[in-house]
């Protein structure tokens, strides 16, 4: 039997996942993940050696299109319709902090 989750384990989960808790949603996750933690590990003891691997169970698949690149015929009307443009290029906002 897993043993339960800490209030300390729970609130560094959280933090990793950059969720904050109150003191009771703490002590509920503790309960309610310690639970799911041993259900898991139930499951690590079921004997699964004859059973085929599948990753697919309805014969389903996907259906996909070719990937067609078109021309732009005005790519400079294109780039001037954007909220902010410099030197024939389209100019966005920062994805990732670059550390300055």
């Amino acid at each position: 039997m897993a043993q339960k989750l800490t209030k300390q384990e729970v609130k560094k989960i959280a933090d990793l996942a950059r969720v904050a808790l109150t003191d009771q949603e703490i002590e509920k996750f503790s309960n309610e993940l310690s639970d799911i933690l041993e259900y898991v590990h139930q499951l690590q003891e079921v004997d699964t050696a004859s059973v085929r691997a599948t990753n697919q169970v309805t014969g389903l698949s996907n259906v996909l299109r070719d990937d067609v690149v078109d021309a732009c015929s005005d790519p400079e009307k294109l780039i001037a319709l954007a909220p902010e443009h410099e030197d024939n290029l389209v100019k966005v906002k920062e994805v990732f902090d670059n550390g300055s």
